[in-house]
């Protein structure tokens, strides 16, 4: 049987003024997707693979995949590196799970911060991060939140995206891993099993697909599992968290999760990631009284 999340489609706006924007979606934390935001980038027409691989196609570059984390790796690091232009033909010629992830590529190629304006939308948009995000076709971003928990401009610039989106209201139905911004690797969102995490069924969501020129505004704290449904790439405009309490975890995961975790891998190893998966599970069903 085809199990199904319960969502709804992403609202969609051509133009907003600021004033409109903060009352309609950033008070309330409720995301919408800007078709006009970025339509005066240069970015929109200038910047695609070919343009990518002659500007910045020696940089090497940090690549992640989908797979299960071990305690091999320190929190947030990379499986694999490569030349940004060989990442590129590769993702141009063949299916890839590797993601280039939250990548700062206007630190390394100054000269690309002429082709974007931070637009005025009413919020205070952190200039030094426009982070970037290249995928290939069918290449999956596993489920989580963002370790600071921003406010979110997800500009979409090249190919097509489908994005699955969780308000934190939901975690509990998501079976958030303990000590982590994930739920549990066995999960497959994009075929859920409702009968081995029936949690699952009760969670209500969004989902939307980007295009060239999008701009997917996700609130504080959002969950999000991204699909490439062909070679793509995107950037991320940032804005700190104004809720007190969605403060309060950015500064202890930047500061006091990053730390524990790494120091649970080096003594614990592999079980200590064997148990948050297992506790991910149990510690859903006790809270929701699911036998």
């Amino acid at each position: 049987m085809d199990y199904k999340f319960n969502t709804q489609s992403i609202e969609r706006v051509g133009d907003i003024s600021p004033k409109e924007f903060k009352r309609k979606y950033v008070k309330p934390q409720k995301p919408v997707v800007i078709e006009h935001l970025t339509r005066d980038w240069e970015a929109l027409n200038l910047w695609d693979f070919d343009y990518f691989k002659h500007i910045a196609g020696e940089i090497t570059v940090p690549l992640y995949d989908s797979k299960p984390i071990t305690a091999n790796y320190k929190y947030n690091e990379p499986q694999a590196k490569m030349k940004f232009g060989e990442y590129i033909d590769l993702l141009q010629s063949e299916p890839t799970d590797l993601r280039l992830f939250l990548f700062n590529l206007i630190k390394e190629r100054p000269q690309l911060q002429q082709h974007i304006n931070f637009p005025s939308i009413g919020l205070r948009l952190f200039k030094s991060l426009p982070f970037l995000f290249v995928g290939g076709k069918g290449s999956k971003v596993f489920m989580h939140y963002d370790i600071d928990l921003a406010n979110i401009l997800h500009v979409h610039l090249y190919g097509k995206k489908e994005c699955l989106i969780f308000p934190p209201s939901e975690t509990k139905y998501l079976y958030k891993v303990p000590n982590a911004l994930k739920t549990n690797d066995s999960i497959d969102f994009s075929n859920p099993d409702f009968e081995a995490f029936p949690a699952l069924k009760f969670a209500k969501g969004f989902r939307t697909q980007l295009h060239p020129g999008d701009t997917l505004y996700m609130p504080e704290g959002y969950w999000h599992y991204m699909t490439y449904k062909t070679p793509g790439f995107s950037i991320s405009l940032r804005a700190l968290a104004r809720r007190p309490k969605h403060l309060a975890e950015a500064l202890y995961n930047v500061s006091m999760m990053r730390l524990k975790e790494n120091i649970m891998r080096k003594f614990k190893g592999d079980s200590w990631l064997i148990y948050k998966q297992k506790a991910s599970i149990k510690n859903t069903h006790k809270a929701l009284n699911i036998s």
